[in-house]
């Protein structure tokens, strides 16, 4: 008999056992990021576990947003491009649904929202907005190389050119700061520091910044994320000047060389939305979007609220935001990021 409970420790090794094991399992899975949501926001975690005989047999992480608009939302999982229930049959998946829509329920949030990769329950709303960019490295860096487009490796080749160089560290100081800047560039509130501060103390040796010099001053730094043979460059910012010198394209190759060297199969650039210049950047570099079966469950009427750039409001608010001085960006930010999740 199938019994599901919360977990009661986080981070569980039990936990991330399965997940790791689990041929559908990413990093998004992982108990760590409870500790997460938690640190950062006070967000409380709802991890469920489906146990059959004392062995777990699925787990679906949920974590309780509370942002100050509304009611709050029930989120598989907040910060994280995938999530969803991972269980070993769909027995146990519906399960693990029907358990995480009452939750909803007594939690009294507006909507339960599935960041889901593959699976879909047909009873609920999703959307098509988001795609994913996932793609299997070969062993052979120069065979990497050539299966770039054409155009892409010559914005490789211009970087080289500038003379950049990288280097690999933990660096979160100097990552925040380009971080910020190009968050404000982008028009978008930056997230708090204290973000990946946690990310870098629950992750360890599965986080590393990687950063881009240009006459010894830092332009670019991306922080990636590592889960089993996969690598998923998860933040990244810049200088304005970055552009000009094609750091973002040479830091992107070096570290798509670095995971061939090291022995790593997936490049994973994870989502964009449709028809956005990120979405567009990862085409040119070959990588095919994968359609995200993100799902929706109203605990009442109403449609969920997804933050569209194509909108015009959304225009106009990052248009505003491009123009706040750099500091008072820095400082509003974390505040507003609340209901980025």
């Amino acid at each position: 008999m199938t019994v599901i409970r919360r977990l009661e420790r986080i981070p569980d090794p039990d936990w991330d056992a399965f997940v790791t094991a689990h041929p559908d399992g990413t990093l998004c899975h992982l108990s760590n990021w409870a500790v997460v949501a938690a640190t950062v926001y006070g967000w409380t975690p709802y991890y469920l576990v489906a146990d059959a005989d004392a062995v777990i047999t699925g787990v679906l992480p949920l974590v309780h947003v509370r942002h100050g608009c509304g009611r709050g939302a029930l989120v598989s999982a907040p910060f994280c491009v995938y999530g969803g229930a991972l269980a070993r049959d769909n027995a146990t998946a519906n399960a693990l649904d029907e358990a995480a829509a009452e939750l909803a329920r007594e939690l009294n949030v507006t909507v339960l929202e599935m960041r889901q990769r593959e699976r879909a329950n047909p009873a609920w709303s999703g959307t098509d907005l988001y795609a994913t960019f996932r793609k299997q490295l070969d062993p052979d860096p120069a065979r990497n190389l050539a299966a770039v487009p054409r155009k892409q490796r010559a914005m490789i080749r211009k970087g080289e050119k500038a003379g950049l160089s990288v280097r690999r560290g933990h660096d979160v100081t100097t990552f925040y700061r380009l971080f910020c800047t190009g968050m404000r560039n982008l028009g978008t509130p930056v997230y708090p520091r204290r973000l990946f501060t946690t990310l870098a103390e629950c992750f360890g040796d599965r986080l590393e910044i990687l950063l881009v010099e240009h006459e010894g001053q830092v332009v670019t730094a991306v922080l990636s994320l590592y889960f089993r043979d996969e690598v998923l460059p998860y933040y990244a910012g810049g200088l304005p000047a970055a552009r000009q010198l094609a750091a973002f394209d040479y830091m992107y190759w070096c570290l798509m060389e670095q995971a061939c060297t090291d022995g790593l199969r997936i490049f994973d650039f994870g989502r964009s939305m449709r028809d956005t210049g990120a979405w567009a950047f990862k085409k040119n570099w070959g990588f095919e979007p994968q359609p995200l079966h993100y799902q929706f469950y109203m605990t009442g009427s109403g449609a969920p609220a997804v933050l569209d750039p194509k909108r015009p409001l959304y225009r106009y608010l990052a248009a505003t935001w491009r123009r706040l001085p750099l500091p008072i960006a820095n400082l509003a930010g974390p505040i507003v990021s609340r209901v980025l999740y």
